[in-house]
This record gives structure tokens, C-alpha cells and sequence, in this order.
């Protein structure tokens, strides 16, 4: 833990789960799509559900989907921007079973019509955890660089996949892999201290076994 997890993040906005929190989901998705969005819709739950509009959780959450950093001062302007775009934005309310209060659900239709569908809640401190993206239930804050590899479980795969990263001379700071049954479908959860090269993600590809990867960048400013 750092003073950050105490304090909480330089923003703008009246709290840090409602505003900085939201933001920070916002910038996973946007990162997830990998290109302009052209249709949001965001599916408020919990706390978010009843408060989202006095807290500023709308602005703040469209903020993160157009990029918008934390301390972003075009924040409470970000609904007339995404307009001026000609993004359309959808807000919604309802219950995301066994979620935390802050949670919310954002899909992403982007200019070529490419999709996003994750949810994530806002744990205090402007700090979040991301718990499904497009269906697949995984953990991850988005502190760091983050590799979510889906891949068949078999020997060997793993010190594959891990000595291709440290090959590159890339640190990981964290790492879990999850599988249904032995040899069948299993998903890794890595996530690094150093943002992982083309190349070593084009090797990972290649791995016979590998079935899909997901590359999410970090959306915070720093790692302590």
C-alpha cells in the first residue's frame, strides 16, 4: 500500500470512489476497445445506481472512456464533448448480483463496430478492480500492464509463456492462472511492471496453445 490507497488520487470531483474510481473503469474499457467509441452505455448498480448523477459517476465514467485522466479538468464537461463527437451515451440503472456497491457495467460500440462489454467497481480511494470483461469472470486493478491469456492447459505452457516476458527483461508483479478441469480451457492473469513489446506479445500468439489474449494498459499514472 502506498499514501495514494490513503489519501487518494489529485482529481477532480467530489469523491474519490464516485469520481477518480470511475474514471479509471472508464479508461480500462477505452483501452479494451482500441479505437474510438461510437455508443456507451453504462449500466449504474448499487451505490452507483441511487447517486451517479449528484457524485458526478456519469461525467466522470464518459470522461475515462474519451481518455480523460483523473485530474482532467474537462471532466464536468465530458457528456457535451462525447455529444459534440456524436457519441451516443445510454445510462442505466439495475443490480449486478454479488457486486460490490460501486459497481458498474460499460458496453462499448466503437467506429468500426467493435465491441467492449466489462464490469468493474470503485473499492475506495479512486482505486478499482475490473471482475469480467466480455463475458469471463477475472481480477485484475489495472495498476499494471496486464496480459489475460486464455489458452488450453497443458505441460509446460506456463514456463512458456513466463520466460518469454523475463526473456524480454520484463518484471511480473503478479500472476494466477485458473483452469475449468485438467486439459481443458484455462485462463492466465499476468500483470507486470513494464509494458510487454510487440514482439514478445506476437510470440506469445504463437504458442500452439494459446487461444486468445487480451493486452489492457495501466490506468494508473504510477506504481509504487
Amino acid at each position: 500500500m502506498n499514501v495514494f490507497d490513503i489519501i487518494g488520487p489529485v482529481m477532480i470531483g467530489p469523491s474519490s470512489s464516485h469520481t477518480a474510481g470511475a474514471v479509471r473503469i472508464g479508461n480500462v474499457a477505452r483501452n479494451l476497445l482500441c479505437e474510438e467509441p461510437a455508443q456507451i452505455e453504462v449500466l449504474f448498480s448499487g451505490s452507483f445506481a441511487q447517486t451517479y448523477i449528484g457524485h458526478g459517476t456519469d461525467k466522470a465514467t464518459v470522461a475515462g472512456i474519451l481518455g480523460m485522466k483523473t485530474d482532467d479538468e474537462r471532466i464536468p464537461d465530458s457528456l457535451n464533448i462525447a455529444n459534440e463527437r456524436n457519441i451516443s451515451v445510454i445510462f442505466r440503472t439495475g443490480e449486478i448480483e454479488e457486486a460490490h456497491p460501486n459497481t458498474m457495467r460499460i458496453i462499448l460500440k466503437g467506429v468500426t463496430s467493435k465491441t467492449v462489454n466489462i464490469c468493474g467497481s470503485s473499492i475506495g480511494g479512486g482505486n478499482i478492480i475490473i471482475t469480467e470483461v466480455d463475458g469471463m469472470k477475472i481480477e485484475f486493478t489495472g495498476q499494471y500492464t496486464t496480459l489475460i491469456i486464455v489458452h488450453h492447459d497443458v505441460p509446460g505452457l506456463i514456463a512458456c509463456v513466463t520466460n518469454l516476458i523475463a526473456g524480454s527483461g520484463v518484471n511480473i508483479a503478479n500472476m494466477k492462472d485458473n483452469r475449468l478441469y485438467p486439459n481443458g480451457d484455462a485462463k492466465m492473469l499476468i500483470e507486470t511492471d513494464q509494458e510487454v513489446s510487440k514482439n514478445t506479445i506476437e510470440a506469445i500468439y504463437r504458442i500452439p496453445s494459446v487461444h486468445n489474449m487480451l493486452v489492457i494498459k495501466p490506468v494508473y499514472d504510477t506504481v509504487d
